[in-house]
């Protein structure tokens, strides 16, 4: 059995996954190629339809052999005896990965065109590709989503080796390929017409499987933020009857792209907030570690970005909520002190407010410390920062969650939790200061 060209080959994978239809699946497909395939099965499916961008790590002298993957959300796979036999350093391994992070990065943003990713915790995600040679790359999908937090993943392709089972091993809860030949020398050898996949025709798929914006019930735009003197990128939603503007700090590694902080941005527009999910740093800037954890440099940047935001028509009279993640957290704890920044509300996720620490006697704002309770190192210094802040404080603890909330449902935890502190403070300022 062969294929005419991928959409075929999407129709007759289609076909095998039928026994999906009805349990809300989420499709997720590896571009380019695996696109034209994951958009007939998500059709088939009644699925929303969503993407995996990965980025293989190639040895430095040898880039064609992959010593790992990474993807978005600061995902990283990496094959320790590649690396090994290879002998490739630290070093070596932080230059390649910032050079392919910044293009996962450029891809990410062209593909998903402002959209937020599809939210995957607790749910059976499809990992569709138009075939797996190695199976390098479907193996780093399958890790990442499940980091992602889905419940069961199901790794789809329309053709494969014989082997592929036992070369992608347990990472997957389910395999499920038409055609399995035991003579293999290469995917496009099974299809009539494999021509590349260009970035048009997949901006073009998943647009076409987007919903329209009104049923999502906001309007989610790129936009450019000025903060220092520089014009940074960012995400801005303000829902109709916005009750405030919440402005979103990332974590080292991270961007406005957030798979995590895009998700409960989501659930905060349900809960009549708007979001502003900037990059604090620029793609030059991201290398250096030291402007990394600066919480001075990045707590000026996001006190100058709510200065820009709440100017803008659409945010003004709003009241001013910070949410931040990891690093993002200091970031956030330190903007909220500067004299002319009026912030109603703070909540970090997994925290690193030690980094904040001249500041946490002159916070104001009520403060939400989440923390997972596997994640003793940070709980213990936001135990110790609750301590010091100079605000209404409290340490929310999601039970045997860890540093990422990678675990079923505790990012929906997150959400809640996050929805309830804003919406109860950023009420109370937006009376009180209507007043």
């Amino acid at each position: 059995m062969y294929y005419r060209d991928r959409v075929e080959a999407g129709r007759r994978l289609a076909a095998e996954l039928e026994r999906w239809r009805g349990a809300d699946p989420v499709v997720v497909a590896l571009p380019r190629g695996g696109v034209p395939v994951a958009a007939e099965v998500a059709r088939a499916l009644g699925a929303p339809l969503d993407i995996c961008v990965i980025r293989k790590l190639g040895v430095p002298f040898q880039p064609e052999l992959g010593m790992g993957a990474i993807g978005e959300d600061g995902a990283r796979v990496l094959n320790d005896a590649v690396m090994h036999d290879a002998r490739v350093t630290a070093r070596q391994l932080a230059d390649v990965e910032r050079a392919e992070r910044a293009e996962l990065e450029r891809r990410a943003g062209r593909y998903r065109r402002g959209r937020a990713p599809v939210p995957l915790a607790g749910r059976t995600v499809v990992v569709v590709d138009d075939g797996v040679a190695t199976g390098s790359t479907a193996l780093a999908a399958c890790r990442i989503v499940r980091a992602r937090g889905a419940a069961r993943v199901v790794l789809a392709v329309p053709v494969a080796p014989a082997d592929w089972a036992e070369r992608l091993g347990g990472d997957a809860d389910e395999l499920v390929c038409p055609l399995t030949p035991a003579r293999f020398w290469a995917i496009g050898e099974f299809y009539t017409d494999f021509s590349q996949t260009s970035d048009e025709e997949v901006e073009r798929l998943l647009d076409a499987a987007a919903p329209p914006a009104a049923a999502t019930g906001r309007d989610t735009r790129e936009t450019e933020v000025e903060a220092g003197g520089l014009r940074l990128p960012g995400l801005l939603s303000v829902p109709a009857g916005a009750v405030g503007l919440v402005l979103f700090a990332h974590g080292s590694g991270s961007s406005r792209h957030s798979p995590r902080n895009r998700y409960v941005a989501g659930e905060l527009h349900h809960a009549g907030l708007g979001t502003l999910l900037f990059d604090l740093l620029t793609a030059e800037e991201e290398p250096d570690r030291a402007k990394v954890f600066d919480p001075a440099l990045l707590g000026a940047r996001l006190a100058s970005a709510t200065r820009s935001a709440a100017a803008r028509p659409e945010c003004a009279g709003l009241p001013i909520g910070y949410f931040g993640a990891s690093t993002g957290a200091a970031a956030a704890l330190w903007a909220a002190t500067e004299p002319d920044v009026r912030v109603a509300a703070v909540v970090s996720r997994g925290g690193r407010p030690d980094l904040a620490a001249p500041r946490l006697a002159a916070v104001t704002a009520p403060t939400l410390l989440i923390v997972g309770g596997a994640d003793p190192v940070v709980l213990e210094l936001n135990r110790v920062a609750l301590a010091a802040l100079g605000a209404t404080g409290e340490l929310a603890v999601v039970p045997h969650a860890g540093h990422l909330f990678e675990e079923p449902g505790t990012l929906e935890e997150v959400a809640r939790l996050a929805g309830e502190w804003f919406a109860r403070h950023l009420g109370k300022a937006a009376s009180d200061w209507s007043m």
